[in-house]
């Protein structure tokens, strides 16, 4: 493959990869509203709609690892960057491959501020679910002194069975 053609074809990638990439911050934007509002039935819509694009975007990953390889340079970042040096002397896709690296940093702060309110969530879930199993387990008792006793369960009461 020439120089002209490999060039086109990187372009055409990230060019791709830069449309799945705002589109995908625009469903994690919203994925975001729904998992604020609780709307469930929104948010699994919104998953599916995610995933489809997360998997749009690891195809172009994998052809662009594919061109890569293709070219003779290793499937990674640095494999990546030689072949634009290579194929693209003068220097224009690296504002665009900038762009790209610079929209998945953005998508992947989205995704961690919904994996937080995520977590949040959930712990405060297990919470209250601990309270209300624990409280339907334990009985509460007086102990020796007159106060309340510590409840047993949990507690080791011999070594040897």
């Amino acid at each position: 493959m020439e120089q002209s053609q490999c060039r086109e074809r990187l372009a055409r990638l990230i060019h791709d990869e830069s449309k799945a990439l705002s589109e995908l911050a625009v469903l994690l934007d919203r994925e975001h509203s729904y998992l604020e509002a609780n709307d469930v039935a929104s948010l699994e819509g919104a998953a599916r709609e995610r995933q489809r694009c997360v998997g749009r975007i690891f195809r172009v990953d994998e052809a662009r690892r594919a061109l890569c390889r293709d070219m003779g340079r290793s499937p990674d970042l640095r494999g990546l960057e030689e072949l634009i040096r290579w194929c693209d002397p003068k220097g224009t896709l690296a504002g665009g491959w900038a762009e790209c690296s610079a929209a998945a940093g953005r998508c992947r702060g989205l995704n961690d501020r919904n994996g937080a309110l995520v977590a949040a969530r959930l712990t405060h879930v297990q919470a209250r679910l601990g309270t209300l199993i624990r409280s339907g387990r334990e009985a509460v008792t007086y102990g020796a002194k007159g106060g309340y006793s510590q409840p047993s369960s949990g507690r080791m009461v011999a070594t040897e069975a």
